[in-house]
């Protein structure tokens, strides 16, 4: 039987989920291993390295600047005779460090540091002087409720927990976490500005086929966290950024909610399956993030449920064996024209077959859920897992 590995979309009503939470540098644990936290819970903490600013104290102070080529040729600046801090000392924002008096000491240069920091170094040879902001603390939240399982020394923990999870097709936004408030009567259904009110502050709020701008820019502005949508017009998605997202990873845009797409760009209505789950879950606890990369290393934005420990039936886990395509298997299609079309799989054609691009590659047939059926690369597929 042919056979062709493909990612997978999960979307399951009960899985157990585990998250690695680690510092970007060594910091200090805060929690043990064991321990029942809560989404919001500060699990490890550090502090950054604060913004080095560059001083040009020789230009500054009219120092006479080295023309020698190689440094050791250079002559010292000797700039200790106007530092009035040395390395190492704090400063004050618009504090004089530095002075040089010329012309009997009637006439002088001061240098004033832009930013509270403190001294790193000095150079007598380029007459720079780096001031080193203060450092700025980083406390990680655990992202997801759930019991420690791990900890990490110095730089983070892992957490499992038992949650529903819904892989979306594509996102924008960091994490955050609400309840989750349906707003659309069924999938087929737009989210539209009228149906957003003050109660949907502070929720994550789910729509059925498609979402435009206005009613993003609204969303952000009564304080919803996030939304869930089958689709969105790349121009209004660009008109809401500000920009067009390109193909890079998303998931770092601060446009005051986060967004995932369940199934693509354009009016698209959410897989009726997708929509149940939601619907069952409604009034929740949901975290997601819109976190995105479709290119290699493949990251999906997702929608976590946490469920109660009484919920797990021992039925969570049941995943598609990733090994390989064969006929049958439900799919989503992840490049043009039928972007986020669902269907299933009807046939794998052993040979080569040549595409548009004059490539030739291997090509699978699907059936979509309209009936119509197409051929596609198989690159451009992914397992929709049950």
């Amino acid at each position: 039987m042919a056979m062709a590995y493909t990612p997978g979309l999960k979307r399951k009503a009960s899985t157990t989920i585990t998250k690695v939470r680690k510092l970007p540098i060594k910091g200090k644990v805060l929690v043990k291993e064991g321990e029942r936290i809560s989404y919001d819970t500060e699990v490890a903490s550090t502090n950054l390295p604060g913004k080095v600013n560059v001083l040009n104290l020789a230009l500054i102070l009219e120092l006479e600047s080295s023309t020698g080529v190689f440094e050791e040729e250079r002559k010292s600046l000797e700039l200790s005779k106007y530092l009035l801090k040395n390395v190492g000392d704090t400063c004050e924002a618009g504090e004089v460090i530095a002075r040089r008096k010329t012309f009997f000491g009637l006439y002088q240069r001061e240098c004033q540091v832009p930013v509270k920091g403190s001294i790193e170094y000095v150079s007598d040879v380029t007459g720079q002087c780096l001031i080193r902001e203060p450092p700025i603390p980083l406390n990680l939240k655990a992202y997801i409720p759930g019991t420690v399982t791990k900890v990490i020394p110095n730089e983070g923990v892992e957490i499992e927990t038992l949650a529903a999870l819904i892989q979306g097709i594509f996102g924008i936004g960091e994490e955050t976490h609400g309840e989750l408030m349906l707003l659309s009567e069924s999938e087929n259904d737009a989210l539209t500005e009228d149906l957003l009110t003050e109660e949907c502050a502070g929720k994550i709020v789910v729509g059925g086929s498609i979402v435009d701008g206005p009613t993003l820019k609204k969303a952000v502005e009564l304080g919803v966290k996030g939304i869930i949508v089958g689709g969105i017009k790349d121009a209004d998605l660009s008109s809401f950024l500000g920009y067009s997202i390109g193909v890079a990873i998303t998931g770092e845009e601060r446009m005051g909610l986060t967004l995932i797409l369940t199934e693509g760009f354009g009016k698209m209505s959410m897989a009726v399956k997708t929509f149940s789950f939601l619907k069952e879950f409604e009034g929740r606890l949901a975290c997601i993030n819109g976190a995105t990369q479709i290119r290699a290393g493949v990251i999906r934005p997702e929608i976590i449920i946490p469920l109660d420990e009484s919920s797990r039936d021992g039925s969570e886990d049941e995943e598609l064996h990733l090994e390989g395509l064969t006929s049958g298997l439900p799919v989503r299609i992840i490049g043009p024209p039928y972007f986020g079309a669902i269907g299933h799989v009807t046939d794998l054609p052993v040979d080569l077959q040549t595409v548009e691009t004059e490539s030739k590659v291997r090509v699978l047939k699907v059936e979509l859920e309209d009936g119509s059926n197409v051929t596609v690369p198989r690159a451009n597929v992914e397992l929709i897992e049950e």
